[in-house]
């Protein structure tokens, strides 16, 4: 039987499992293999690894996982459901095939399944995310620098984020898709920025081979781009755990302590899962590492439980 089960292959996921296999803990790994930044073609800010594609940094991560025995990976494999029993989980995983599905027990789960993302409902946008339109500004903001940009999104927070995309160009147009989320204090404040806002409904993007020149609005106006970042609404990827019910934030993240452990005994999570939501793939590989330390510290502690005098010193 595992200790360990890590649910989620992406930054967080890997790491965490490396550093529990070092650990000499024994880690079953479920991948979906449905990476959320799958559309990107190139990531940025992780040191030694600036620009690579996120689908080679995964292949890489997978080869120095093959090295550790006490490492088992199921790729393409969900989770669809985790319950108690007793101690610790059952772990009920589906097949990639009728007749394949796999039941893991394990003292101890981390959910590091990331989100799922749902962008603004613009006909053509899948033909430019991840190649001129990007929803990471700390990401992707420095190569789309000095050019003119798009910010679009639905969501309260626009105004703020639009000041933060600011600091790369000087000019930058807010479209609000038609929505009232930039109050008329807000929308005072970015045009003393030099900040455009435009509340006008979206038709689409237009634009070809991945490259966008303009947002086309339903009124036949079309305001040229040379890029733009848009403000996706997340979910969680956490419907296999209803039964738990871990406590979450006002906005849908898990809420943990500052070493990644939930509400619920035993259930830790790392990455855009936990509060504060989407990071940089760095800070998601980082979560993952301060996690598995808890964990490794966690089942120290639990299996000297029943020697009183060192329990106290671990604790």
């Amino acid at each position: 039987m595992p200790e360990v089960v890590v649910i989620g292959g992406g930054p967080a996921g890997l790491s965490a499992t490396l550093n529990l296999a070092r650990a000499l803990v024994d880690v079953v790994l479920v991948d979906a293999s449905r990476p959320r930044n799958s559309a990107t073609l190139r990531s940025h800010g992780f040191l030694t690894r600036d620009g690579i594609r996120p689908t080679e940094l995964r292949a890489l991560a997978k080869a120095e996982l093959a090295a550790y025995e006490n490492v088992e990976h199921l790729e393409r494999r969900s989770v669809t459901s985790v319950r108690r029993d007793g101690d610790g989980f059952v772990v009920e995983i589906a097949g990639r095939t009728p007749g394949e599905e796999h039941i893991v027990s394990a003292r101890t789960v981390l959910l590091t399944t990331g989100l799922t993302e749902t962008l603004p409902a613009l006909p053509s946008i899948r033909s430019f995310y991840g190649m001129s339109v990007f929803s990471c500004v700390a990401c992707d903001a420095w190569d789309l620098r000095g050019k003119p940009l798009a910010l679009i999104g639905e969501t309260p927070d626009l105004a703020r984020r639009a000041v933060h995309l600011a600091r790369w160009t000087t000019e930058l147009t807010v479209f609000t898709n038609g929505s009232p989320v930039v109050t008329a204090d807000e929308a005072t404040a970015l045009d003393a920025l030099g900040i455009r806002v435009e509340r006008a409904t979206i038709a689409d993007l237009e634009g070809e081979r991945g490259a966008v020149h303009s947002v086309l609005l339903k009124d036949g106006r079309s305001i040229p781009i040379d890029g733009g970042f848009i403000r996706p609404t997340w979910q969680i990827a956490t419907g296999f755990i209803d039964g738990l019910q871990p406590e979450e934030s006002a906005d849908g993240f898990l809420i943990t302590d500052d070493e990644g452990r939930t509400s619920i005994p035993g259930l830790y999570a790392a990455g855009d899962v936990a509060v504060p939501g989407p990071q940089q793939m760095i800070i998601a590989a980082g979560n993952g590492a301060r996690t598995a330390a808890a964990i490794v510290a966690d089942l120290q502690v639990g299996a000297a439980s029943a020697l009183s005098p060192i329990a106290e010193i671990l604790t």
